[in-house]
């Protein structure tokens, strides 16, 4: 297991950059916890395989430095940082047995012969291939192999850190909820440091002790899920995480009041003069749809999804949409919506602002 340090990291795909937004990873400064299951989150392009292939070895950064437990290691190879990386799509030997494929990093290393067995055995109980241990890997399906590669990538007990780059994408939906559930185990049993890409939140929010998410090449918040709920650092954030993500909503915000096209609002914190695009942003599940006062809505439909309905409405010409419990029978006269001022939060240029306790 390995303490990894990002220290004035960035890369870019250009021979001579000549501005930021030549760098598909801008700089980073980070430091990931020993032993702790990290995911990076983001939609595609946003460089979280960039960022993974870096601390991998496969990619050497434009500049800056990556360390281990605080030894540089940016020219140090895949082999040299002891790490175990899966990819999105599998990769196995079709000629070898299962076993074998799962038993080849270890006789790699010279493990002896009772360990390789022992621990063959407990990882392919751990993938759910017991049965198909001696067939060939030629002829298993595409999710049997990439089981196999997860299968491959875990065997070792001694690495680094263990990576997984979008490594469920081929899995049927059901195994995919059982194999989080083995790596959520395998690490709380071993300890390894983990790092998982996704586009996917359930399956970051599920898997990691820690989201980083990304955008745009930056890391915009590192932290629980139940940070990235309450308090996200970024809007993108607070879009991303969640169904549906936090609305965000123009406004202007003087004290500890909000005033969205003339109609006013109050906060639980109070502000300074905030200058450039201020908005609110407020989850749907603090949204509620009223009869009485409130901002004025047009409902334009409701969606039921079972466990509770959305709301999906217009609120001065921005998209808003509301969390209402199922039992909630919708009139015509719910024109109005209330925000609980305490989930409230404040944006200026995208990114949140604290105010103080009104």
């Amino acid at each position: 297991m390995a303490k990894i340090t990002l220290d004035n990291l960035a890369h870019s795909y250009f021979p001579n950059p000549k501005s930021e937004d030549d760098f598909a990873l801008k700089e980073l400064n980070h430091v990931w916890a020993d032993g702790e299951a990290y995911a990076l989150l983001g939609s595609s392009g946003c460089g979280k395989s960039t960022l993974l292939n870096i601390i991998s070895g496969l990619l050497v950064p434009s500049q800056g430095r990556i360390l281990f437990d605080d030894v540089d290691v940016t020219g140090a190879s895949t082999a040299d940082r002891n790490i175990a990386q899966v990819f999105q799509f599998p990769v196995v030997y079709d000629t070898m047995t299962v076993r074998d494929n799962l038993a080849f990093p270890l006789k790699n290393r010279g493990a002896s012969a009772s360990y390789v067995a022992q621990r063959v055995q407990q990882i392919a109980e751990m993938i759910g291939m017991e049965a198909e241990l001696d067939r060939r890997a030629r002829g298993l399906t595409a999710d049997a192999k990439q089981k196999i590669s997860l299968g491959r990538g875990m065997v070792r007990e001694d690495v680094n850190a263990l990576l997984f780059d979008e490594p469920l994408t081929v899995i049927d939906p059901h195994m995919k909820w059982e194999l989080r559930t083995q790596l959520k185990s395998l690490h709380h049993e071993f300890g390894h440091t983990m790092i998982y890409v996704t586009h996917d939140q359930t399956e970051a929010l599920t898997f990691a002790d820690k989201v980083v998410v990304m955008y745009d090449g930056r890391v915009v918040q590192i932290g629980t899920p139940e940070e990235l709920f309450e308090k996200p650092e970024h809007t993108f954030v607070g879009y991303f995480i969640g169904s549906p993500g936090m609305n965000v909503i123009p406004a202007q915000v003087e004290g500890n009041m909000a005033t969205v096209h003339g109609s006013s609002l109050q906060l639980a914190q109070r502000f300074p003069t905030l200058n450039g695009n201020v908005a609110l942003g407020v989850r749907p599940e603090f949204v509620t749809l009223t009869e009485g006062d409130g901002l004025p809505v047009k409902v334009r439909r409701v969606e039921d999804v079972g466990r509770h309905k959305i709301v999906r409405a217009e609120l001065f010409g921005n998209e808003i949409n509301i969390v209402a419990n199922e039992t909630l029978s919708i009139s015509p006269d719910m024109n109005r919506v209330v925000f609980d001022p305490s989930r409230v939060n404040v944006y200026v240029d995208e990114w949140l602002k604290e105010g103080e306790a009104a």
